[in-house]
């Protein structure tokens, strides 16, 4: 199952309906197949702007994240149910991609910049797009174009 990372701005509520909100979320999860991985509460904070959402206007916001593994099918229907959560004021579903591994070695990065592989690979890349230049040997005896 793929990663994913919720994002989650939810409407400033005393502690107890605080967790409240948020189990319901988790348990959304969790009833659709989900396994959470991580859950983090990232504080109250002022919003940079105001936002309307449900009929009322917030000005402040608790925010968490909560990263989970899901099928890519159920995120359609997750995003669904917490856009009827009037408790929760703003949400995004980010997919959570491998970081490519780059192998570096201090010997390359040691070379002059002409010298290095990926320097040299866009060289060749210049070379191939620069256009042909008229042939000096074509049988006519002058430049048939103005210079």
């Amino acid at each position: 199952m793929p990663s994913y990372e919720l994002a989650l701005v939810l409407r400033q509520l005393p502690r107890p309906e605080l967790i409240s909100v948020i189990r319901r979320t988790a348990e959304a999860i969790l009833d659709k197949g989900g396994i959470i991985r991580k859950l983090e509460n990232l504080g109250t904070r002022a919003l940079p702007h105001k936002v309307s959402e449900h009929g009322v206007v917030h000005r402040v916001g608790t925010h968490f994240t909560i990263a989970f593994d899901t099928a890519p099918t159920k995120i359609a229907d997750l995003k669904e149910e917490f856009g009827r959560d009037i408790d929760i004021v703003r949400r995004y579903v980010f997919k959570v991609e491998e970081p490519e591994e780059h192998k570096c070695t201090l010997h390359e990065e040691m070379l002059p910049p002409a010298y290095r592989k990926d320097v040299q690979e866009l060289i060749a890349t210049a070379q191939r797009k620069q256009k042909p230049k008229y042939n000096y040997n074509s049988g006519l005896d002058y430049y048939p174009f103005q210079k």
